[in-house]
């Protein structure tokens, strides 16, 4: 019923599932190199990540086994590529979980089904509390709290 009483005077633009997919892509790569980097730590290799410039381009090479790719200064000894797939693979599953939480708590927020018009805590407390309950009782309750006349 509320749903066909308000009509949204905005259109659906192009603006916002762009933002969308620019910010998974970049949470994608960001995974990756988070994933790089833990793998280089357990093996020894130090918390390192690649310069801004090396960010998009050592992408495929870290995804292919390099743990080495991108990173200036290059450092000695880096993990192997199966650990590095796996290490990429946690921090993926990670990011898609988080990522899945936040789209359903942006969806139950923003989406077509959300409640419009929820009252407060507050609100709902003064307008079907206690309060005023016991202040409106000889109205609700003529028959217990109203004036006797005799």
């Amino acid at each position: 019923m509320q749903r066909s009483r308000r009509v949204n005077p905005h259109t659906t633009t192009w603006e916002i599932p762009l933002a969308a997919v620019v910010v998974v892509v970049l949470l994608f790569i960001l995974g990756v190199h988070a994933g790089r980097a833990g793998a280089n730590l357990i093996a020894g290799a130090g918390l390192h990540f690649p310069p801004q410039e090396e960010l998009f381009v050592s992408v495929f090479p870290v995804i292919r086994g390099d743990a080495g790719a991108g990173l200036i200064p290059q450092p000695g000894h880096v993990a192997g590529p199966t650990a590095t797939r796996i290490w990429i693979g946690i921090v993926e599953a990670l990011n898609l979980v988080l990522m899945l939480w936040a789209s359903k708590v942006a969806w139950d927020r923003c989406g077509p089904a959300r409640v419009h018009g929820m009252a407060t805590r507050t609100e709902a407390e003064k307008l079907l509390g206690r309060s005023r309950l016991r202040r409106n009782a000889a109205v609700i309750r003529p028959d217990l709290y109203g004036k006797r006349q005799r």
